[in-house]
C-alpha cells in the first residue's frame, strides 16, 4: 500500500488471531553488542536475533554498510532494542520491517522511530484495531515516512551477491493476522536466512506452491515455535542447518511446542530464552554463530 500517511482518521478492522503466542513475559534485556563495527569493513553480514522475551526483533548489519531491523519486540522492550542498536553504533536504519501488526512484533517500533533516522518502512497491508498499531502509524506519520507494502515478490535489495526479498504474504486477505506476516529471504553469496515472522500453515503452503526458492541455511522458526507453523513439508523445503526460536522463558503459551521441537530434531536449534542473543556472521561463504548465554 505505498501511500503517504496523513492526519486523516484510520479505519481499524477487527482481525481475530487464533492461537496467538503473544505473552510478554521477560527473559532478560538484550545484551550489549560486542561484534563487528557497523561499517562491516570486511564485507560481512551479521544477523542478530535479539532476546526480547516473547516477541521478535532481528537486527541485520548488511555487507554494504546498511542496516535493517525486522520487528522490535513488545512496547516494554523498545528501549532494550534501542540500547542494543546504540551499542552497535547505529545512527540510521535503512530498512525497517514490521512483519505484521501484533504487539510483540511492533510494540517497540515507536521507540526506534523516535531515536534513529529511518530511510524506508515496510509493512503488510492490513489494519488492526489496537492502540500500539495506531501509535506506530502516528510515529511513522510524525517522521514524514510512507509505508511500502510488504508482499510476496517485493525486492528490498538486489545488488551483486546481496539480495533481500519478501516471499510472503502471497494473498491480499487472510482470516488470521499471523498469515499476513512478511517472510523475508536474506541472501549473501552462498549463505541465506529465512525470516518467517508468525507465518502459519496456510502461508507456508502458499510459499511451497510458489516459485520461490525456500532453501536457507538459517530458519527463524515461525510463530515462536508454536505448532501452528513449521509444517514438515515446509521444513523439508527450507532444509536449514540452523533454526532460531525467539520466545520468552516460561511463557504462558508453552512456546516452543514439543511437536515443533520434535520436527526440528537433527537441526541445530538456538532459543533466545535459553541462549540469549543469537548472532550469525557470514562472509558469503562460511557461517559462524555466537550467543551471549543465559
Amino acid at each position: 500500500m505505498i501511500r503517504k500517511l496523513s492526519g486523516a482518521l484510520f479505519l481499524f478492522v477487527f482481525l481475530l488471531a487464533a492461537t496467538y503466542c503473544g505473552s510478554h513475559r521477560a527473559s532478560g534485556p538484550p545484551q550489549p553488542y560486542t561484534g563487528q563495527t557497523p561499517e562491516n569493513p570486511l564485507g560481512r553480514m551479521v544477523v542478530h536475533f535479539l532476546d526480547v522475551g516473547q516477541g521478535d526483533s532481528i537486527f541485520v548489519q548488511l555487507p554494504n554498510g546498511q542496516h535493517m531491523l525486522v520487528d522490535a519486540g513488545s512496547k516494554d522492550r523498545g528501549k532494550n532494542v534501542v540500547n542494543y542498536l546504540k551499542q552497535a553504533g547505529v545512527k540510521k536504519i535503512d530498512y525497517l520491517v514490521a512483519t505484521h501488526q501484533h504487539e510483540d512484533h511492533i510494540g517497540g517500533m515507536a521507540a526506534v522511530l523516535r531515536m534513529f533516522e529511518i530511510e524506508r518502512v515496510y509493512m503488510p497491508k492490513v489494519t488492526h484495531n489496537t492502540k500500539v498499531y495506531e501509535d506506530l502509524l502516528k510515529s511513522i506519520q510524525a517522521e514524514g515516512l510512507k509505508i511500502n507494502k510488504a508482499a510476496a515478490g517485493v525486492e528490498i535489495i538486489n545488488s551483486g551477491e546481496l539480495r533481500v526479498k519478501i516471499i510472503a504474504p502471497n494473498k491480499a486477505s487472510y482470516g488470521d493476522i499471523n498469515n499476513y506476516s512478511a517472510v523475508i529471504k536474506l541472501s549473501f553469496g552462498g549463505v541465506s536466512f529465512l525470516l518467517t515472522g508468525d507465518a502459519e500453515k496456510q502461508s507456508e503452503q502458499e510459499m511451497l506452491a510458489s516459485s520461490f526458492n525456500l532453501g536457507a541455511d538459517v530458519l527463524k522458526v515461525g510463530h515462536h515455535g508454536s505448532d501452528t507453523s513449521t509444517t514438515p513439508a515446509f521444513l523439508s523445503a527450507v532444509k536449514p542447518t540452523y533454526a532460531v526460536i525467539s520466545n520468552g522463558a516460561d511463557n504462558a503459551y508453552g512456546c516452543p511446542h514439543a511437536a515443533t521441537l520434535q520436527k526440528l530434531s537433527g537441526i541445530q536449534v538456538f532459543r533466545t530464552d535459553l541462549d540469549g542473543n543469537v548472532v550469525f556472521t557470514t562472509d558469503g561463504e562460511g557461517l559462524t554463530v555466537s550467543t551471549n548465554g543465559k
